[in-house]
């Protein structure tokens, strides 16, 4: 008898769980979502640049700089965005003017 409680097999998982649980989790999810887009949510700016998009934009933006060196990532982002560029340097935000 002992052995027989002791033995995981003999309980079923699905009786401990409630059937309240996938109605809970609806909310929970959505709540979840929102705060994460207005976690992540900026405002626009007016001066034109790659986007933040999540930390992915000072990622990509500084990987570049890295990349194509200072002179040739400058004169893209120029051609690209045109004479005042905003973008991110070692995670802080630089403003490149140029003409």
């Amino acid at each position: 008898m002992v052995l027989e409680t002791l033995n995981p097999m003999h309980y079923n998982i699905t009786s401990l769980v409630p059937d309240t649980m996938p109605v809970a989790t609806v909310p929970i999810l959505i709540l979840t979502c929102f705060l994460f887009l207005i976690w992540n949510h900026e405002e626009t700016s007016s001066i034109p640049g790659p986007g933040y998009c999540m930390g992915i934009g000072p990622l990509l933006s500084h990987g570049r700089f890295l990349w194509m060196g200072v002179g040739k990532a400058c004169n893209y982002y120029n051609k690209t965005y045109g004479e005042f560029v905003r973008v991110w340097i070692s995670g802080e935000e630089t403003f490149i003017i140029s003409k």
